[in-house]
């Protein structure tokens, strides 16, 4: 359980980690190193209980004209414009060990997740003097759970995003600030993988629950990020709001607000010659 916890909670790292380049600024085509992360999270959205997380990673970049493999994400373009931009796009979510969990005690393990899909990008506005940007971003994605030995579709979720990057906050200092906001929608099947109640698991304390397609939170998550020599530092914060959601009446539900948060440090220690346009 441990290695798929590690495995899940770096598809959940990247994430949230935010572009540390100025906007259109040259960076190498590719980067490679290693890093540390210390991740505080929920079990799950919704869960009054939280896990602290210590783990390496590899540090990989690639800023490919097809394939681009980032912080905050690994994406393949399929078409791209001044202002659009359409690619796969890729996340996840960590296991959740019943045991270790109040409100799921005596229930099954739930497998780490991933999420898989096309997100198409607009540009909204762009200031290369200023050097901020906002974009909309509209991803759905497919759902899966695996116990890496299967490989299960638990539904689909829709969640369009408003980033907001603002690099070199600080005339001269290389801090960059990152903030995305927006809602998050999913169907029945993704719902009720994370928070239905089958009657053989139900008890005096938590009632048998069966949910539906709709509304699922909304999420706001900030960042700061800067470069020193050879290392790139992270932080993070996010938080979901789930009231008013379809699932808001879950046994499982304990809190209207989840809150993920994160440190990282990325130790750069070898990078290709070729520079490339760091901007999507």
């Amino acid at each position: 359980m441990y290695i798929y916890r590690v495995v899940a909670a770096v598809l959940a790292l990247l994430g949230f980690l935010l572009p540390q380049s100025a906007i259109c600024e040259e960076k190498p085509l590719w980067e490679l190193g290693v890093g540390s992360a210390l991740l505080q999270m929920p079990d799950y959205r919704g869960s009054d209980e939280n896990r602290f997380l210590l783990l390496p990673y590899p540090y990989l970049v690639y800023r490919g004209d097809i394939l681009k493999v980032e912080r905050e994400s690994i994406s393949g373009r399929i078409f791209k414009t001044d202002r659009l931009l359409l690619e796969v796009s890729f996340f996840g979510n960590v296991p959740v060990d019943s045991s270790k969990n109040t409100a799921r005690s005596g229930m099954r393990d739930m497998d780490p997740t991933f999420e898989i899909g096309p997100s198409l990008n607009i540009t909204l506005l762009e200031n290369r003097q200023d050097r901020y940007k906002l974009n909309l971003a509209f991803p759905l994605r497919a759902v899966f759970s695996t116990d890496f030995s299967s490989l299960r579709h638990e539904g689909w979720v829709f969640s369009p995003r408003l980033t907001f990057e603002k690099t070199d906050l600080i005339p001269e200092s290389g801090l960059n600030l990152g903030i995305s906001a927006g809602p998050m929608f999913a169907d029945s099947a993704y719902h009720r993988y994370f928070y239905s109640v089958e009657p053989v698991y139900a008890t005096a304390t938590r009632p048998s629950y069966d949910t539906c397609s709709g509304y699922s939170g909304s999420t706001l998550t900030i960042g700061l990020n800067k470069g020193f020599r050879q290392l790139i530092f992270n932080a993070f914060v996010s938080v979901d709001f789930l009231r008013g959601t379809v699932i808001e009446d879950s046994p499982l539900v304990k809190t209207k607000y989840s809150v993920m948060s994160g440190f990282t440090v990325s130790w750069i220690f070898l990078k290709s010659a070729k520079l490339v346009p760091a901007g999507r």
